[in-house]
């Protein structure tokens, strides 16, 4: 009697197969309406708009253009050559100006990762151009940034977003004034600024499966 050959599995790459194994085991979601309706469809978030900081009022004017979209599997990474499923491509201009130097200062950076929930996104860029007199130290360094679609707005935008930088992603320790932390991909806070001019789309859609070899 000759054994049942055993099933073919698919090898995950090593590194992400670690990722995976703090993963639980539940059981499956049922999908919602939302979720079935475009299972091809990738993620989105595009639009522009001027925001405050809620703690900081000032009359200074500060927006953020995204126009991101989602390009699962498309970077490989040492030990991960399929790449990620957050994956993504597209631009980012920050805009920043300052009332008292009368001046806009300028940052572009391409978009190297993006995730989606309903309605919700984090996304993050690697800075390439800084406008003359703007923060040429974060040329090369990656920033984050969330945005909240709050639908059609009516009157006054129920929108908002958020930023790696400022109040969020310190380092404290000992007697020193705490540092900048680096940023990881997709890696940005609750989106906590809101919008006072303009709007975000975002497009949600599940993360893909892993590619099949």
């Amino acid at each position: 009697m000759t054994a049942m050959p055993r099933p073919r599995t698919m090898a995950l790459p090593p590194l992400l197969a670690a990722l995976l194994v703090g993963l639980p085991l539940s059981a499956a979601p049922v999908a919602s309406a939302e979720q079935r309706a475009d299972k091809t469809a990738h993620a989105s978030v595009t639009g522009s708009a001027e925001f405050v900081l809620p703690y900081y009022p000032d009359d200074d004017v500060r927006s953020f253009s995204f126009d991101a979209h989602a390009a699962p599997y498309s970077r490989p990474l040492p030990g991960i050559p399929t790449g990620l499923p957050t994956d993504a491509r597209g631009t980012v201009t920050v805009s920043h100006y300052s009332a008292e130097q009368n001046k806009t200062y300028t940052s572009e950076g391409l978009v190297d990762c993006l995730v989606t929930g309903p309605r919700t996104a984090t996304l993050t860029a690697v800075i390439t151009k800084v406008s003359d007199g703007g923060p040429v130290d974060d040329i090369g360094k990656r920033l984050g940034f969330s945005v909240y679609d709050g639908g059609e707005d009516k009157g006054r935008s129920r929108d908002r977003v958020g930023l790696s930088w400022s109040v969020v992603n310190l380092l404290p320790g000992g007697d020193a004034a705490p540092a900048m932390a680096p940023v990881g991909t997709c890696m940005a806070p609750a989106a906590f600024a809101p919008v006072t001019k303009g709007g975000y789309t975002v497009r949600h859609a599940e993360l893909p499966p892993m590619p099949k070899y």
